[in-house]
């Protein structure tokens, strides 16, 4: 579906950077697979493909923020949360947040609690957003130039099939995802 909107916006660039951006907010990963693909049927050019990911990305990372934030604001879900000391939580967060939050990019799974404990805790939104911005521009692009490769084999070689393809190694990038953080899980 995004591919089909990416082909009839192909001459209005802001459009499509809308369409990209709200798609990052539904499955970033398979937005960023699937945008990589419109670049190489000409649909969209990498500039605007990657600044579009880049914003929704981080768009999407600060909103999870100020969804942590407007939830310390609400008494129930204050009680929800039982730490020894929000003080101490605060403190340990600020103190290592940039590293934090730049490494939780490249674990599946953690982005969300994470995200949201952040602003929870009001950890400092603009090294937050330094930090997501960082990694989303590392973790993004080695995405991004991967799936322009693969994506550029896919369509030269599977020819009526090279949609299969593609929501094959969309599916596998996905399941891959779940997988480390499954791991992640059972190690902790």
């Amino acid at each position: 579906m995004l591919d089909h909107f990416l082909e009839i916006t192909a001459s209005q660039p802001l459009l499509q950077v809308l369409i990209v951006i709200l798609a990052t907010f539904v499955l970033e990963d398979a937005a960023t697979v699937i945008t990589a693909i419109q670049v190489h049927l000409h649909t969209i050019s990498i500039p605007v493909a990657l600044i579009a990911l880049y914003c929704g990305i981080v768009v999407g990372d600060v909103g999870l923020y100020g969804l942590g934030a407007l939830a310390a604001k609400w008494p129930p879900a204050q009680r929800w949360i039982t730490v020894p000391s929000a003080q101490a939580q605060q403190s340990w967060l600020n103190k290592n947040l940039f590293k934090v939050v730049f490494i939780s990019r490249f674990v599946p799974g953690t982005r969300l609690p994470l995200y949201t404990a952040c602003g929870f805790f009001r950890a400092g939104l603009p090294v937050f957003t330094a930090a997501t911005t960082c990694a989303t521009l590392i973790w993004t692009t080695a995405l991004f130039m991967l799936s322009l490769r693969i994506g550029g084999v896919l369509l030269a070689h599977l020819g009526a099939w090279r949609w299969v393809g593609i929501a094959g190694f969309v599916i596998v990038i996905i399941l891959m995802g779940r997988l480390v953080a499954r791991t992640q899980k059972r190690k902790m």
